[in-house]
């Protein structure tokens, strides 16, 4: 609450801020995308990169909601401004829309704020939604909801993931969306091309198989830790969701595990479990993983299933909170993914993976994810004509 509080006091040197750029360069406009938080932000970060590679003529700002986004995000080299979204009040909106004057808005996801989104169709920005999911229960939909089908109306084009989002808007008969699917595919995609090697973990894996734990809460660790202990032919890397000391001394006293950190200091002792204690390297460690577990959906939702799925491995997780992320569905039905709801089904699942199932898996993976990609160039090719 004091980030968020903070950053939003910032927003007014954050408006003088801009207006004294738009003064320096009145030959250039500018392209706003807002994103809730850090994992719509990385929704939206393919159209971000490439459109700066396409489009030098443009500034870009990109907002949050979140200070969890806000924070990690606001030294992000490739966009000219990081602020936070001002609190939509018609005063605060109007304020910001006229100090920015975007020539486009792009909103990721599922971001509707009706005053901003007001004082941007007065202002004539061209508004945009992308990797955009709806759900049956939202307002937009119900008999009472006319206020914020206005506001949906107000899009000028929706880029939607799924069927079931278009059904929904045939319903309300807006006309103005592509099926197109999620962005993140594209993200996803465009790091496996581009993978770098993490220094240390080839020879930590020791030529053994390795089961990477990405975004590792304590729920997880609960009923991965025993399972640890029962395969010791295994190497394991883990890395926390976030990087709680006690947390990850705890696990140590558990298990035969080191830091990355000082395993960095010391290559020579191996042991058996790798915990990340450094930010940034999720993404990069599933390239080393012959199985692969995400956590969080045995709490509040679960993590980033793509950027293991594009390596081909079979991947667990909790079996409580993951019917709302599309991917983790589609995972399961084409059988890469097994949602797992203690030890015994951890076990039974792992144990049905041979292979030549390992190898059907890391098939079947990787046409998924290329079948799923390309949403980017859509929503490119639509913002370069409007």
């Amino acid at each position: 609450m004091k980030q968020f509080y903070e950053g939003q006091k910032a927003i007014k040197s954050f408006k003088e801020k801009i207006i004294v750029w738009r003064n320096e360069n009145s030959n250039k406009k500018i392209i706003w995308f807002h994103c809730a938080s850090l994992g719509e932000f990385e929704q939206g970060r393919p159209v971000i990169e490439s459109f700066k590679k396409s489009n030098p003529e443009f500034g870009i700002l990109l907002t949050f909601f979140s200070p969890s986004g806000y924070e990690i995000r606001k030294n992000y080299a490739l966009v000219d401004f990081v602020s936070y979204l001002p609190i939509d009040s018609v005063k605060s909106a109007k304020s910001f829309v006229e100090a920015v004057n975007p020539t486009f808005a792009v909103f990721v996801k599922y971001e509707f704020w009706p005053n901003i989104i007001k004082a941007l169709k007065k202002q004539k920005t061209t508004i945009i939604g992308i990797s955009v999911i709806l759900r049956e229960n939202q307002a937009f939909f119900k008999p009472w909801g006319q206020y914020f089908k206005d506001i949906l109306f107000s899009f000028d084009h929706l880029f939607v993931q799924n069927s079931k989002t278009a059904k929904l808007l045939e319903k309300i008969n807006y006309k103005n969306y592509s099926i197109v699917g999620d962005t993140r595919f594209d993200r996803v995609s465009d790091l496996a091309n581009n993978i770098k090697e993490v220094h240390g973990i080839k020879e930590f894996m020791d030529g053994k198989k390795v089961f990477v734990v990405g975004s590792a809460w304590k729920e997880d660790m609960e009923v991965l830790i025993p399972f640890i202990e029962k395969h010791e032919d295994l190497k394991f890397i883990i890395a926390p969701h976030e990087m709680h000391e006690s947390e990850m001394n705890e696990w140590m006293q558990k298990i035969d595990a080191q830091k990355y950190s000082e395993y960095l200091k010391d290559t020579s002792r191996k042991s058996q479990i790798l915990i990340i204690d450094s930010i940034g390297l999720l993404s990069q460690l599933y390239q080393y993983a012959t199985f692969a577990y995400v956590g969080g959906s045995f709490g509040k939702g679960l993590h980033n299933t793509l950027e293991a799925a594009v390596f081909g491995v079979p991947i667990f997780f909790g079996d409580k909170n993951f019917k709302k992320f599309q991917e983790a569905v589609d995972l399961i039905e084409i059988g890469v993914a097994f949602p797992i709801s203690n030890l015994t089904s951890l076990n039974t699942s792992f144990e049905m993976i041979d292979n030549e199932k390992l190898k059907a898996i890391k098939s079947k993976s990787f046409e998924y994810v290329r079948n799923q990609s390309g949403a980017t160039s859509q929503i490119l090719k639509y913002l370069a004509k409007s």
